[in-house]
């Protein structure tokens, strides 16, 4: 199945910002995390299509996955 992937911030270092990729059918979220090389204690927000999602979510064909990190500062 093809999606697109978005990463946001220090998540682009390096990779991309926007590429459409391909997954096998049950890919989940946390398995296209994992193919990214991105700790998943580094994710803060993910999103299908600007909908909450978790690591266990099963995205679906022509999905938009967007991965955010954790905000920190102070």
């Amino acid at each position: 199945m093809e999606l697109t992937v978005k990463l946001f911030a220090n998540f682009r270092d390096n990779r991309f910002v926007t590429e459409v990729r391909s997954y096998p059918e049950n890919t989940t979220v946390g398995d296209i995390v994992t193919d990214l090389v991105i700790d998943h204690d580094e994710v803060g927000v993910l999103m299908i299509n600007s909908r909450h999602c978790q690591f266990e979510t099963t995205p679906k064909k022509n999905d938009i996955l967007a991965i955010f990190p954790v905000v920190g500062g102070g």
